[in-house]
């Protein structure tokens, strides 16, 4: 049959179906550095963990809606479609009528496809809307930190990434890039709204090619691809490093006077905790040396090289998924400011490279087709990691962004498009969480954890059973994504299940506007390409040709307008510089945020007591073999398993000393959990650094006791589940402190990708 094109977070790809499935998958052409990922798509459609038809909880069906201990190890009920529909629609009118739609939280958060109309997000937000309004949250858990704190600092957070410096301007000016968190290359495989290309690595390689020079800040070697100068410091110490470089930069006249004067406010004050005149400790290199455990003098020759080069200061997303995660990217663009190098090509700042197939990316000079979703009669919100919060602690007051406000009493949790359990922290305080709703209700193709541990499970199609397109604010092209095979088993795409639900509670014109799904696309479309200052084909000749090419802005250096003229193109910021002080910020009162940046000692660090139980350090980061938790029975991830537990990779010394050997079976644990995972040896890290990536689907040992083991190797079970700060409330969960020992027992089995018991009746 044809060779149908269609588009992931990951790249475009042509497929063969054969049987209702995808047998293989190749890379589009054009794509010079094609993501491994796409292995995970063969035979994804028909995996054995798909969800084939309607299921509702035994508990819940047998004796109705309310807490309870039994998520996510009762028996499924399946259930037909008309049943399912009316069950649904009459909780949801039980739950608004009773309580209010403020008790229903639309936690929908993932990246569930890379269509822009069956985007689960969007269609769910869309329905509970116009349902009444619902509890939603704000920012991500990716950038919970630098969502609240950058748009203070610099009056921006989306253009960080969405307008950043281009690659290419890196490659042709930048001679040398200092990089706290690396640019690691499997990131940059991703774009949440599809990608067509992955220029990052080229880039780096005509920038090495013309002699510019990578310094890399990280435990880990690889989160540089090729030549670098590697210095790996004690984890969760880089702002200590940042202050100690300025430090030089302030001290020996190298500080960029008239920047700071001109684009910036606050620097004064800044200084005085820089040069220790308040607090009498100078945060000089000698004062981070037994922080961060880098030679002093290796640090004050790199700040003489800094201030001697055209000089990119970039800071990954990693280093704000923290405690006190706010103050790397504030003290990153603090530096870059002392540098005077801003809006300079070549030079500066930038956030994010190497964390997704974003930031260096020219942006579309025009936005995409999206489905409108209207507005939220409903004000109540939570920051998007504080979920568990919020769901034990009904009407208690929690701090956010300068406000004081207080945890709705959540009664119905509706869930589409994401799986918390790889996103979330604390996994077994999770679980007690989610045992509090009256109802759970998840969309979902596969039998994840989240949807094991609902009440009410409405099984989606994947992306490739139905029709849609896609197209990213950083990359050209705008893809047609045809539905390559029939939907699977019973499997609904989210449009029809929710206009079934509008039509039942008495909404469904309102929903759907008289359209089926494709002609919602066509008009889409239409609407978008009216509205364009450029031509482009008609919506069915944009279908039969498979993609568009739309014009971007190339050639972008970050500020670049602002620094031409601060005046014309002032921040968003109270003052319309940047802000190195913050009088907001400080007006606060914060005790674990102040109105600068600053070196806040980490609960989870090798440096602190906890250390001496667990002297590993662990660092939970994105695996190389997934997106997320996403296909994690795929090809591709699961030939990365040991034993079929997630890989955890450690250093031979450590292992040597615990008697680990490569390819053991280990038990990492601490005082909150633990899990088993694939020991292999690896000398590219710290000798005290391991590092387990995310997304291992959560498998307990005993699906029944909260407290178990996961026997798949999902750290989220050992990660504490407590915010950045004050101000943002972010996710935590990219640091914890663990010990390892060889498991000697039987193996359990892994069981992640089994469906749970169903009953027919």
């Amino acid at each position: 049959m044809p060779r149908p094109a269609s588009l992931t977070h990951w790249g475009a790809f042509t497929a063969d179906v054969r049987d209702g499935d995808l047998a293989s998958v190749s890379p589009a052409e054009g794509d010079a550095d094609p993501s491994p990922l796409l292995g995970n798509l063969p035979g994804s459609i028909k995996h054995r963990s798909r969800i084939t038809g309607p299921a509702v909880r035994r508990g819940w069906l047998e004796h109705g809606p309310g807490p309870t201990e039994v998520r996510g190890a009762d028996q499924f009920v399946a259930v037909s479609w008309d049943e399912l529909t009316q069950l649904l629609a009459d909780e949801l009118r039980r739950v608004v009528d009773s309580h209010g739609n403020e008790a229903i939280y639309g936690g929908s958060y993932g990246w569930a496809s890379a269509g822009r109309f069956h985007h689960a997000q969007s269609q769910v937000h869309r329905f509970l809307k116009m349902l009444g309004g619902y509890t939603f949250s704000r920012h991500s858990y990716s950038l919970g930190a630098t969502g609240v704190i950058m748009p203070r600092v610099v009056g921006t957070h989306d253009d960080l990434f969405k307008r950043s410096t281009d690659w290419n301007v890196i490659a042709a000016h930048t001679d040398l890039m200092v990089c706290f968190g690396g640019v690691a290359m499997k990131n940059t495989a991703i774009n949440h709204g599809g990608t067509t290309a992955h220029p990052a690595r080229d880039a780096l390689r005509r920038l090495r090619d013309r002699g510019g020079r990578i310094v890399s800040f990280s435990p880990l070697r690889d989160d540089v691809d090729g030549e670098c100068e590697w210095l790996a410091p004690v984890p969760g110490t880089d702002v200590a490093i940042m202050l100690a470089l300025a430090y030089v930069l302030a001290t020996e006249s190298l500080a960029d006077r008239t920047f700071l004067d001109r684009y910036c406010t606050g620097y004064d004050r800044f200084e005085r905790y820089l040069l220790g005149l308040d607090d009498g400790v100078p945060k000089s290199p000698g004062w981070a040396e037994p922080i961060c455990g880098l030679p002093a003098d290796r640090l004050t020759e790199l700040a003489r090289r800094m201030a001697s080069s055209r000089t990119l200061v970039t800071v990954s997303w990693s280093l704000q998924r923290v405690r006190h995660g706010e103050q790397a990217p504030w003290m990153g663009l603090t530096l870059a400011a002392m540098l005077g190098q801003i809006g300079v090509p070549g030079g500066g700042f930038g956030h994010g490279y190497g964390s997704m197939n974003e930031p260096g990316l020219p942006p579309l000079r025009c936005r995409l087709p999206a489905l409108p979703q209207g507005l939220n009669p409903v004000r109540s919100f939570i920051p998007v990691a504080a979920v568990s919060d919020m769901l034990l602690h009904p009407g208690e007051p929690f701090d956010f962004n300068g406000l004081r406000l207080t945890y709705p009493d959540i009664r119905l949790v509706y869930w589409a498009g994401g799986n918390p359990f790889h996103h979330h922290q604390d996994i077994p305080r999770l679980r007690r969480a989610l045992g509090r709703p009256d109802t759970i209700v998840v969309h979902e193709p596969y039998w994840t954890a989240m949807a094991k541990h609902a009440d009410v499970v409405v099984p989606s199609t994947t992306a490739y059973e139905r029709e849609d397109f896609s197209g990213s604010r950083n990359d050209p092209m705008f893809v047609a994504m045809p539905a390559l095979t029939e939907p699977y088993a019973d499997a609904r795409d989210d449009y029809a299940t929710f206009s079934a639900l509008a039509h039942r509670l008495g909404f469904g014109e309102q929903f759907t506007e008289g359209r089926t799904a494709r002609q919602w696309l066509a008009h889409l479309y239409e609407k978008w390409s009216a509205e364009l200052d450029f031509d482009v084909p008609t919506f069915e000749e944009f279908w039969s040709a498979g993609s568009l090419r739309l014009p971007t802005e190339d050639g972008l250096s970050l500020l670049g307008e602002f620094r031409a003229d601060p005046v014309t193109h002032r921040l968003g910021t109270p003052s319309g510089r940047i802000e190195i002080f913050s009088a907001d910020i400080d007006g606060f009162g914060y005790d674990d945020c102040a109105g600068h940046p600053r070196w806040y000692e980490p609960d989870e660090w090798l440096g602190g007591d906890r250390a001496a139980a667990h002297p590993l350090h662990l660092l939970a980061n994105q695996p190389s073999s997934r997106l997320h938790g996403q296909l994690d029975g795929g090809a591709t991830s699961q030939a990365s398993k040991v034993h079929g537990r997630e890989p955890i990779r450690i250093h031979p010394r450590a292992a040597e000393r615990r008697g680990i050997v490569d390819g053991d079976v280990v038990r990492v644990f601490n005082d909150r959990g633990a899990c088993l995972a694939g020991a292999v040896l690896d000398d590219r890290l710290r000798p005290d650094v391991v590092q387990l990536p995310t997304g291992a689907w959560y498998d307990p040992a005993d699906a029944g006791d909260v407290d178990a083991m996961c026997v798949h190797g999902n750290p989220n079970v050992l990660t504490a589940d407590v915010g950045t700060s004050s101000l943002a409330q972010g996710c935590t969960g990219a640091h914890v402190l663990v010990e390892i020992e060889k498991f000697t027992g039987a193996l359990p089995p892994v069981r992640a990708h089994e469906p749970p018991v169903i009953v027919h009746r």
